[in-house]
């Protein structure tokens, strides 16, 4: 373990009121008079003007404390709460929350790659593919529990309606997040900006805009490089346009699904190819998931084990998915704070990551355009 390694830091999410499947219960609630789930804090939705169609603006991997940057000061302006992205912090995860308005521990999809005892494999769920990238055969339209968020906006007699990259339409993720959603492709963010517009002039709608500039654009270059400004510009112009062109009866947020911390490569520490014997690992490098003993190998690298005992609630409350323990780890390697740690399958190209449950990885930003 490297002397200049920190202490491993996190917080729990506040699923209570203060997380992203809460803010989009509220919405639910907003249109069709409830939701099962918990929804936000009355001091934070009353943030959140009433609207005659909700536009809910995701974008991926733009953290809190990204705001700070000066290409973001457009869309800075623009907050007015920091809420909890749920653990794992990573794009998946967060998602499904959103699809459902659930936590983890109740949708069932636990990480960015997650181990499928059924499948006898762990899959990226991203891709859906094995960690060597080869096509796996899992039906992914059921695998979240329903009616989920935006089945039920439906039976409330109101409509769920995504826009999202053109390139995604059909994919096992899109299929697993948006069952029951309109999907509008996009084949450019002008055409992006167009169909939100155009859809949103219809009331009792909630539309899910999707923009994965930021998140790209932090994973390849990290946040000191000007393609990571350009992206920045990118979404804050994406932001910007709606916000002057949305018509008032229009609640425009916006939100994202986590933050980002760059590793360069000497902060990055991979595992040992002979500590891969009799242990399974997912999840991702800075919340590595482990089936098998953790707790020795926690002592040659630079994180902090935590056993599933202590740390389950990390997912959220009960009552946990059916398949919950199954797919749970015996516990967790959280990263020390800054560093990455890689598996053998693990990409060791990318600068920007997440996972953990630093305030960099966990807060993300409430957005609301003012109402006048």
């Amino acid at each position: 373990m490297s002397p200049e390694t920190a202490p491993v830091h996190f917080v729990p999410p506040r699923y209570d009121g203060a997380s992203l499947p809460n803010l989009v219960a509220t919405l639910e609630e907003r249109l069709v008079g409830e939701s099962p789930y918990p929804v936000l804090s009355a001091e934070i939705a009353s943030r959140i003007p009433h609207g005659k169609t909700y536009v809910l603006v995701v974008m991926d991997g733009l953290g809190a404390h990204q705001l700070n940057h000066s290409a973001a000061a457009d869309v800075a302006a623009h907050s007015v709460a920091t809420l909890d992205a749920p653990f794992p912090t990573t794009t998946t995860v967060s998602l499904a929350c959103l699809a459902t308005a659930q936590p983890p521990s109740q949708h069932g999809l636990l990480g960015y790659t997650m181990h499928l005892p059924d499948h006898d494999m762990v899959v990226n769920t991203i891709r859906w593919t094995t960690l060597r990238g080869q096509a796996t055969d899992i039906a992914t339209d059921d695998f979240l529990p329903g009616p989920n968020t935006w089945e039920r906006i439906r039976a409330g007699g109101s409509e769920a309606i995504t826009v999202q990259p053109g390139h995604f339409a059909g994919s096992g993720l899109s299929r697993l997040l948006y069952r029951g959603c309109r999907f509008e492709p996009a084949q450019s963010d002008q055409e992006l900006i167009e169909a939100t517009m155009q859809l949103a002039v219809e009331p009792d709608r909630l539309i899910v805009v999707y923009v994965p500039h930021v998140d790209f654009a932090a994973h390849v270059h990290g946040q000191d490089h000007p393609e990571y400004a350009a992206a920045l510009r990118t979404v804050a112009t994406i932001w910007s346009t709606l916000a002057a062109r949305l018509p008032h009866t229009v609640t425009l947020l916006g939100t994202a699904d986590h933050g980002h911390i760059d590793f360069p490569r000497n902060r990055q520490f991979r595992i040992d190819a002979a500590d891969h014997k009799d242990r399974i690992f997912y999840g991702d490098g800075r919340a590595m998931m482990v089936k098998g003993d953790g707790a020795q190998l926690a002592t040659r690298v630079p994180a902090t084990w935590i056993p599933i005992s202590e740390m389950v609630d990390l997912w959220g409350p009960g009552p946990r998915h059916p398949l919950f323990t199954d797919r749970a780890p015996d516990g967790v390697l959280f990263a020390d704070d800054g560093w990455l740690l890689l598996h053998r399958h693990a990409n060791d190209r990318l600068i920007g990551n997440h996972g953990g449950m630093t305030p960099e990885e966990m807060g993300v930003p409430l957005l609301v355009r003012p109402t006048t």
